[in-house]
């Protein structure tokens, strides 16, 4: 599948070392205000080469929107895209043309397709997420429409972690810092621990918060079709994702039903005194704040010899070359946000559809 969504569709199409990144959008809504300084700077906040804690890649990532829009306004009609390629080094991934990189997608995309991308990981990398990230910020500009807004954060780096509650933290701090931390003194320790590994030619993993504010009861469906399932096959179709929970999440069983329980309470609209469910009851939105976790594993590729086996099944050594990030989680923060506004986005309009 290279289509998400069910009304508001992406599809995309790209390898990390071919001519371009693109995609085309359907089922925009017509009308919508473009503002292409903000969906560039979305793209900014993807980027690489934006920090010395991430790859030394350098991509201006320019978006280039092909159609849809006009004078300023999406017309209902389908948004082609593109972002053109143009810092790539292929020559250092020649050593691996014939080698399969450990916890890299080498090894299934060769048996699934009898062939495979050497070069940067091909459409295996994440750098086919930029198309996720111009989808998404549009997917913002639509819920702007409605008050809806999404705020992700880096919330642990390896062993450093903020506490789980969101709401201890102003998250407009969170572009204050490169590691997009919004607790000041934990964001030096993590960039300092990032910086650590690079030295060593490794990497770390983490967790990224999400919290999404102000979004409508009634999202998501019965059965196969819940809203937290949703977010989860979006979040888990991220490079590197290993784990999604929302609400309380794993942490719900160190308690009973009676401390679990969201307990209604009166007023002029109906509300809960607390929000454990994580704004979804169901599968379905129930108004409160929508916030999830996402743990990313290491950055695969490591600039330490590593034993493998080449196509044949012979064994040998591999020592990557090239510019990686040793840690993934800064950059994804607007990739997490981007996801999560194309599922509200793409279930808040099929609601529209199927609602009496």
């Amino acid at each position: 599948m290279n289509t998400f969504g069910r009304i508001f569709r992406l599809t995309t199409f790209g390898e990390s070392h071919g001519p371009a990144i693109g995609g085309v959008i359907d089922g925009f809504p017509a009308g919508i205000d473009i503002d292409m300084d903000f969906i560039q700077q979305e793209l900014n906040r993807r980027r690489p080469g934006q920090s010395h804690i991430t790859t030394d890649r350098h991509e201006a990532d320019r978006v280039e929107l092909l159609s849809g829009v006009f004078e300023g306004k999406s017309t209902g009609c389908p948004i082609g895209f593109v972002v053109y390629n143009e810092n790539q080094h292929s020559q250092d991934y020649e050593n691996m043309r014939c080698l399969f990189r450990p916890s890299h997608a080498d090894y299934t995309y060769y048996n699934k397709y009898g062939i495979r991308d050497h070069r940067g990981g091909g459409r295996s990398s994440a750098r086919i997420t930029i198309s996720r990230c111009v989808a998404g910020a549009l997917a913002k500009l639509a819920l702007k429409q409605i008050g809806v807004s999404i705020q992700a954060y880096t919330s642990q780096v390896g062993s450093i972690a903020l506490d789980k509650d969101y709401r201890k933290y102003d998250l407009s701090l969170t572009e204050s810092n490169i590691v997009r931390c919004p607790d000041q003194e934990k964001a030096r320790q993590m960039e300092a621990l990032i910086s650590e590994v690079k030295a060593e030619g490794d990497t770390v993993g983490g967790t990224i918060t999400c919290v999404i504010k102000n979004c409508p009861a009634g999202l998501g469906d019965p059965e196969f079709g819940k809203l937290h399932a949703q977010l989860g096959m979006a979040m888990l179709s991220i490079n590197a994702v290993k784990g999604f929970e929302y609400g309380e999440g794993f942490d719900c069983v160190l308690t009973r039903g009676s401390q679990q329980n969201d307990l209604f309470v009166p007023g002029e609209s109906i509300s809960t005194a607390t929000n454990h469910s994580g704004g979804i009851q169901g599968g379905i939105s129930n108004g409160q704040d929508i916030y999830f976790r996402v743990a990313f594993k290491p950055v695969a590729t490591i600039l330490k010899e590593q034993q493998t086996v080449d196509l044949d099944g012979n064994s040998t050594t591999l020592k990557a070359r090239g510019r990686h990030d040793p840690c993934v989680l800064p950059r994804a923060v607007p990739i997490v946000e981007s996801m999560a506004a194309m599922v509200i986005l793409d279930s808040f309009l099929f609601q529209k559809t199927t609602k009496v």
